[in-house]
């Protein structure tokens, strides 16, 4: 063979060999992206306290260190999230726990698989220009009354509360505010007489009034739940899904369990002002101390290892008994509303 063959025929090999590296990289590349599973997660309502760890588990870089790509979608209320679940936009939604429940009774399989909250974090807050005329739940009757939206947890709440003071909750004329900015803007504008809120919704409402909070109900704390019910745990702010989903990709469940239980255990070891620095700086209005402060406050209300408890369960049921007709005596298996089984333990 000539020179100038041999010289052809190894270039040739080269360029092949090159070629064939090329795309063993990409397909690799490819590979590895496809490997990665890419999860959408709808909250109700970000920026509230009882959600935290779900963006704070984003901003320590936890979802990227288990493996998953996750999107975090703010839709302002439990039941747009719920909707939207149902809708198949979501994967997995950051909401409470009381909507599995929702859903059974109407033969839809809902399960949750970790638990944040371990209270409602809820308040019913009276408007600041409307403290002279609403002095117990009874004024609240044909009086327009504030929740983040119909159907969700703030919603259900109000009910049960009403429900429990022997009055019709069907006497209120609710009003969807929303949560954050929204919610603060309707109370202060007298758009309704009192609305059900939650932090940092309820100090920021303080703030800028620089009037005292009045509260016809406060369950923001384990104490304020044994007030209602014969347990401290109400089980509130949790990850859920679809049951057909948990059972098709138990592998992305457990990497989520895994991120917000290792999310809770870094709340309990750090300060709140600690856990402030860390979050987008929006969340905290504009002033970062007040923020930490609510955090540390937050703490106690939050389980410290994702799981749920039969107990709390039937808290939550007792509830949605009493304040949601869809649920009323329908029969409710309890056992399949929850899991503990992707945060250790049955």
């Amino acid at each position: 063979m000539s020179l100038r063959k041999k010289i052809i025929v190894a270039a040739a090999a080269l360029l092949t060999a090159t070629l064939f590296a090329g795309c063993s990289s990409t397909a690799g590349r490819g590979a590895d992206a496809a490997a990665i599973p890419k999860v959408t997660i709808g909250i109700g309502g970000q920026t509230l306290l009882t959600y935290l760890p779900t963006t704070l588990a984003e901003q320590l870089g936890y979802y990227e260190e288990e493996g998953l790509d996750v999107d975090l979608q703010d839709l302002q209320g439990g039941s747009k999230a719920l909707t939207a679940l149902l809708g198949g936009s979501v994967n997995v939604v950051s909401g409470y726990y009381e909507h599995t429940i929702q859903m059974q009774a109407k033969n839809q399989s809902i399960t949750s698989f970790v638990q944040m909250g371990k209270s409602p974090a809820i308040a019913l807050v009276v408007a600041p220009g409307s403290t002279s005329e609403i002095k117990s739940l009874d004024d609240l009757i044909g009086k327009s009354v504030g929740v983040t939206a119909p159907g969700s947890s703030t919603h259900t709440m109000l009910r049960f509360l009403l429900e429990e003071a022997g009055l019709n909750p069907d006497g209120v004329s609710v009003v969807a505010m929303g949560a954050g900015a929204s919610a603060v803007a309707a109370m202060e504008s007298g758009g309704v007489v009192a609305g059900v809120m939650l932090e940092p919704d309820v100090s920021v409402l303080a703030e800028r009034t620089g009037a005292e909070t009045v509260s016809l109900a406060d369950l923001r704390s384990p104490a304020g739940v044994e007030e209602h019910y014969d347990t401290d745990m109400w089980p509130s702010s949790s990850f859920y899904a679809q049951s057909d989903w948990l059972k098709k990709n138990p592998e992305t469940a457990q990497k989520l369990a895994n991120v917000l239980t290792k999310t809770l255990a870094y709340i309990a070891e750090h300060t709140g002002t600690e856990i402030a620095a860390e979050m987008p700086e929006t969340f905290s209005g504009g002033d970062l101390e007040r923020y930490a402060a609510l955090i540390e406050q937050l703490k106690p209300q939050l389980t410290e290892d994702g799981r749920n408890s039969e107990a709390g369960a039937k808290a939550v049921l007792d509830t949605q008994r009493i304040a949601n007709p869809e649920v009323g005596d329908a029969e409710i298996d309890l056992a399949t509303t929850f899991t503990n089984e992707f945060v250790g333990g049955k």
